[in-house]
Order: structure tokens, then sequence, then C-alpha cells
């Protein structure tokens, strides 16, 4: 292919080996000067890798990369930051009791004539970086305090403070409510305006639609070509991405519940500052039934669920499953009352990284005699049972029971987690950020996974930031705002704008 100064990158014949699995298979890149570029693909379709050997964290087996028309050799993230390349992880990697001006200059530190850092200097660098872009940024917040969607543009900051003039964005939007999103869409386009070229890895059609010029597709490690965003639709992109039709909608029988699983009364959940989290909260779960909980970030969401799991201790009120109290007891004891959940984040609640695929899979029943009582694993059983949910989830690449989960791309950890958790058949089903980090196919599967749950007869409770997710798959949707729930409906009595103004805290049913 041409090499022209046209492209602010272009990445030709790009081949990448990890042992005999063939992670990337001669891709071509090419991304035009000041235009806002996706890269679609399924979970472990290679995307990350291709950004990662741009970025200097691995090196390509094969092939060239070139930077406005010349080429150039990029051994370590040193070299891509030297050309001005900057890459905001999906996992973002910051100190979190640092303040912002701190993280900005981590390892690029202002100092004065002595060698002394000065912390003047820098929060004046980093406050005149702010007013430039224009970020709702203070420098001196602790980024533990600040939100997600405030933690991702400290990341963006530190890259410009790098000189960046190409922004590599790893899903960008896996853990931003809608508000975050459409702002973080406008500050895409506003450093578009100031002369930078941004990279999106994402799987999200709708958000590709509405911040990108060109979007390019990769399945399974290979190049399915590049499309003008304008002259095509998330249909289209779907089929391409997957290699197949994919439904985009959420089918489902109408709901039949039974009984109360999950009973909850006057919840009262602090925090460690002692302050309310959770607030004389009440909520229903009934057998055959998802109820989906409909929030911005930080309202709560996760104390009541490490309330639900015996995670942290409730100051108020009851919790009964199927009748009978479990609250202020153990996570083990919410286990056998066959509660299972999928944590919000996977990283840290989910899973243990350095431990084999298959050592995963049963992480809450080692201790079960099928998989040898907890004294010795039978490993043989553990292989063959990781064997039959690699097949069943689709879980890539395929035969990786003996990888490290660390070796699984984020998608491919979270399908394995959901799989250990629908696998155990359990009465109630808690499931927060189900699809985070999955593509269409995998959410279509995820979605289906839940709904043959509720049918089955298990009680779901849905926790997700994604507004459409719950509107679509919920049997029930109440509303969360300032630990209280403050507004309940059916499916299909309410629409998004008055969901959005209860999430915000506008009024209450």
């Amino acid at each position: 292919m041409e090499v022209s100064s046209e492209y602010a990158v272009q990445m030709h014949g790009i081949l990448k080996k990890f042992g005999v699995f063939t992670a990337l298979d001669h891709v071509d890149l090419d991304v035009k000067k000041q235009t806002v570029h996706a890269i679609l693909g399924e979970n472990g379709a290679g995307k990350t890798t291709l950004m990662n050997i741009l970025y200097g964290l691995y090196q390509a087996d094969e092939g060239g990369i070139y930077l406005n028309g010349e080429e150039v050799k990029i051994a370590t993230p040193t070299d891509a930051i030297k050309h001005g390349i900057g890459m905001v992880h999906q996992h973002f990697m910051l100190v979190e009791n640092f303040t912002v001006t701190e993280n900005i200059i981590l390892g690029d530190e202002v100092c004065g004539a002595a060698g002394v850092l000065d912390m003047k200097k820098a929060r004046q660098e980093v406050q005149a970086l702010v007013e430039e872009y224009g970020f709702d940024v203070d420098p001196d917040a602790v980024i533990e305090d600040i939100t997600v969607g405030m933690q991702q543009r400290v990341e963006i900051l530190k890259a410009l403070y790098r000189g960046a003039e190409i922004l590599i964005l790893d899903e960008p939007t896996a853990v931003l409510t809608p508000q975050e999103i459409e702002k973080l869409i406008e500050i895409m386009h506003d450093l578009i305006a100031k002369g930078k070229t941004i990279i999106i890895i994402t799987h999200k059609l709708k958000e590709i639609m509405q911040s990108s010029d060109e979007c390019s597709i990769i399945r399974r490690g290979v190049y399915m070509g590049t499309v003008n965003v304008k002259e095509t639709n998330e249909t289209d992109l779907a089929s391409k991405m997957v290699g197949r039709n994919v439904n985009l909608t959420v089918e489902k029988t109408k709901a039949h519940p039974g009984e109360p699983v999950l009973s909850i009364q006057g919840l009262t959940v602090k925090d460690e500052r002692g302050i309310d989290q959770v607030r004389d909260l009440n909520l229903e779960v009934r057998a055959g039934e998802i109820v989906g909980i409909a929030g911005i970030d930080g309202n709560g969401q996760q104390e009541l669920v490490d309330a639900i799991t015996n995670i942290v201790k409730a100051q108020a009120g009851t919790i009964k499953i199927n009748g009978e109290e479990v609250q202020n007891t153990t996570p083990r004891n919410t286990y056998t009352h066959s509660v299972a959940t999928i944590p919000s984040d996977r990283h840290r609640w989910g899973l243990v990284l350095p431990f084999a695929v298959s050592e995963n899979t049963v992480l809450e029943r080692h201790v079960d005699e099928e998989f040898g009582a907890g004294i010795t694993l039978d490993y043989d059983k553990l292989k063959s049972y990781t064997t039959e949910l690699i097949e069943k989830f689709d879980i890539r690449p395929s035969g990786c029971e003996d990888e490290r989960m660390s070796g699984l791309s984020g998608g491919n950890q979270q399908k394995a987690i959901i799989a250990r958790m629908v696998s155990a058949a359990p009465n109630l089903l808690i499931a927060f950020q189900p699809t985070r980090g999955l593509d269409v196919g995998a959410i279509e599967f995820v979605h289906k996974t839940l709904i043959a749950e509720r049918d089955r007869g298990a009680a779901i409770l849905l926790i997700s930031f994604e507004l459409d997710e719950v509107m679509d798959v919920s049997d029930t949707i109440a509303v969360i705002y300032h630990g209280q729930i403050v507004g309940t409906y059916e499916q299909g009595t309410v629409d998004e704008n008055e969901l959005g103004l209860l999430m915000a805290g506008g009024g209450a049913k």
C-alpha cells in the first residue's frame, strides 16, 4: 500500500504471533490527519494488540509503521511518546491518592534549578493545559475523589502534557455514563479542531456513528476493510465485525414472576467515612423476573451489591433471600444461598489474573466434591469442565484452559466470569455491568443468557450504567438516586427522558 504524508498513522502488513496463536495476520491501517478513526472488532480480534504495537508495548514480527509518511521504529512507549503518540488505556493508570497535577506530571516532573520538584510551576502548567483544551478538571483534586469520567480526562491531559499529537483511546466509553459519553465525544471533536488525530478502539456501534470519521474492522486478526462512517449504519458495521447478521434488539417473551427471591427493606449502608451511600432502600426481585437498576455511577449501586453479598455491613434494614435474613453474615453464606454475582470490576473482584483460566472458572466452587472437595483440585475434571464453558460461551482463543487469565482480552475475561456464574444455576443472579467491554455479538449472547436464566426461574438483578440495556432487558425498572429507589416502572411504561430526569434527581414517582 502507498505511504503518504496525508496520513498521520499508517501500519502496513503487521504480523504478530504469540506462540502458535496469530493475533494479527498482516493487518493494514491508514489514519488520516485530524480525524477520529475507529478500530472495530470482536473481543480478542486483535484491535488492542495492534494499538499496543503502535504504542511500543509490543513489537510486530513483520510490517512497518509510518507517521506523516515517514517510517519510524517504535520499540518502547518512550519512543512512542517522543513521536507524539499518547495512549489512554481501558483500565486507567492513575495513582488514586495523588492529585490531578501529581498524576499528570508523574515521570515528567517539573524541577527547579536545584533539582527540587516545583509543584507551583507544575500546577500552573497543568492549569494552562486545562484552560487551553477546555477540560473541567480541578488540578488539586485527589483522583479517588473524582468521577470515572473526570479520571479519563486526566489520562487525556497526561498524554497532551507529554506533547501527544496522536491519541489512542482504548474502549474509552466502557465505564462512562451517558452524560459522560456525550462530553467525551465533544472533547474528541474539540481536539480534532485543535489539530490532533484520534484513534479509538471500541465495540460500541452507536458511539462510532456519533464520533468517528472512518472505521477499520478487524475480525479474528484479519483486516476486513475501512468504511466511511457517514456511508454506513450500525447493522452493517455489526455484520462486518462478526461475519453474520446480529440482532441489535432484545427479543423476549413477557415475564411471569413468582415468589420474591430477594427482598430488601429499609437498607442503609455507610461508607468508610460514615456517610450514607444507601439510604432506607426498599427493593424486591421475584423468581422469573429481571429487575434493572438505572442510575448514574456513584449513587449507591456498588454499596447495595456489597451489602447483598456481605462484603460490607449494613447499618440498618434487612436483606432476605427466599425469606431468610442474610445481612451482615459472610460472603460464603451468600454463596450457599445460591447467589451468584457478575461484579462491576472484573480485575478487582471477579478474577485472579495470575491463575489459569481453568482455576478461575471454579473460584467459588473449588470446595465442591465435583472438583476435589477443597483439599486438592482434580485438574482433569477442572480442564474438562473449563473446555465445555469455553465452547459454550465462545471464550477465545479456544483451548486456553491452561493459559493465565491475564493473557485473555478484557472481553474474554468478562465472558469467563459470566460463564462461571451462570453455570452455577443460581436462584439469584446479580449482574453488575455484565456487558462492559463486550462486542455486539457477545452482548447479544449475554442478553439471551440473562433472559434464559430468567425463564429458568432465576431472579435477576441487573445493574447497568447503559440506560438502553436496562430499558431493553429488564421486566421492571427501578431508578436509584443518592442511595434510594426513587421510581419503579414496568418495562414499556416509561421513556428515556423520564428515567434520565429521575437519575439526575429531577423528581420521583
